[in-house]
């Protein structure tokens, strides 16, 4: 791997490096998945300033070069034939809390940030986030959530580069059209760039959030809709997460993964009935929205279908902690994995007639 000083060819003004920029050709990305897969990208620019993210995008836009931006790389599976493009990684920091407003700049350890607003600040918002692996500015992209939060709920704004205008722009919480694991940044993925993303958070006194998450409820002893003690309920969450092999431990390859590979299934009334129809004398996970439709839990589904954890024989596997995670056991390819989601795909549709969804995003792949 050549690492080497690049002066960009002079396109337009705003289009200009005004300084040399440190750039790696060739480039692993594998290492820079928490998967630990993927083949190299022809060029790999590091930004640590948002103005060093702009003049990147702004001359990759304006040379036609194809662009991939990446931050923690926790949600991501890449091909391994690479990225034949310029792939900008967003490194970016800067944590400001006043009163209980949040902003953090895109490439903040989401974890870390999340972990100083309860235990230094005291607020509550995001102490059910505990330990997601990624970066902030991947957050609204996904609409990030876990036992019962998620991050729609807090957001107030995005800062945003909008390639398309070719300016910075504000999208408020509503611009940014959040739904389940979706959002406008998803739905328009060569559109935005995230720069910055502010919150709104809660001083209840020390008290949680209200809890929404069975689970949660359970293990901390608490009715639903109830709160607890703040850091007790973000202790709680990281001490469930690592139990499920969703907290990030290099020596343990339950954790080479990208998390929930899929979305849980989102039912139509009539695609709910069929799926029931099929069950068999099971009682699946149900949770009916206020539009008719129906959420059930995709984890359930492929425990059910017969694949269990650790399923699998090969170098990728289900985890053996938690069934919605495909794993790396440390010298799988991309096509390893990609063979085990097929294959447990269509295991569940063949059992109970419903089409997982992929979670993560696909560069250069299709499931």
């Amino acid at each position: 791997m050549d690492s080497i000083r690049l002066h960009l060819p002079r396109q337009t003004a705003s289009a200009v490096y005004r300084g040399p920029v440190h750039v790696t050709e060739n480039a692993p990305l594998a290492p820079l998945t928490t998967l630990r897969l993927g083949g190299p990208a022809r060029r790999l620019v590091t930004a640590h300033t948002d103005q060093e993210v702009l003049e990147t995008v702004r001359a990759a836009d304006a040379a036609g070069e194809p662009l991939l931006v990446i931050g923690g790389g926790s949600n991501l599976v890449i091909g391994d034939a690479g990225f034949d493009g310029t792939v900008l990684r967003i490194a970016t920091t800067g944590r400001t809390v006043r009163g209980t407003t949040l902003e953090l700049a895109a490439g903040e350890p989401w974890a870390a940030a999340v972990a100083e607003v309860v235990h230094e600040h005291g607020l509550a918002g995001l102490e059910f986030l505990a330990g997601i692996p990624g970066s902030a500015g991947a957050t609204p992209v996904q609409n990030v959530g876990a036992y019962g939060q998620e991050v729609a709920q807090t957001i107030t704004e995005v800062v945003a580069y909008d390639r398309r205008a070719g300016e910075t722009v504000t999208l408020t919480n509503a611009e940014c059209a959040f739904s389940y694991r979706h959002s406008r940044f998803k739905a328009e993925p060569d559109r935005y760039v995230v720069l910055r993303v502010r919150f709104a958070l809660e001083d209840a006194a020390g008290a949680s959030s209200p809890i929404r998450y069975p689970e949660v409820a359970r293990t901390l002893g608490a009715e639903a809709g109830s709160r607890v003690d703040l850091r007790t309920a973000h202790r709680t969450v990281l001490e469930l997460r690592a139990n499920k092999g969703m907290v990030l431990d290099e020596q343990d390859h339950d954790t080479w993964s990208a998390g929930s590979f899929f979305t849980n299934p989102i039912l139509t009334p009539e695609q709910y009935q069929a799926f029931r129809s099929r069950l068999g004398g099971l009682t699946a996970p149900a949770f009916p929205a206020p539009d008719g439709t129906t959420k059930t839990s995709a984890a359930w589904l492929i425990d059910n279908a017969g694949f269990k954890k650790g399923y699998g024989s090969g170098p990728a596997t289900l985890s053996t902690k938690h069934t919605l995670a495909l794993t790396n056991r440390g010298s799988a390819s991309t096509a390893d994995l990609l063979a085990l989601a097929r294959e447990i795909r269509a295991g569940v549709h063949r059992v109970f007639g419903v089409e997982l969804v992929n979670e993560p995003v696909f560069i250069g792949v299709e499931l």
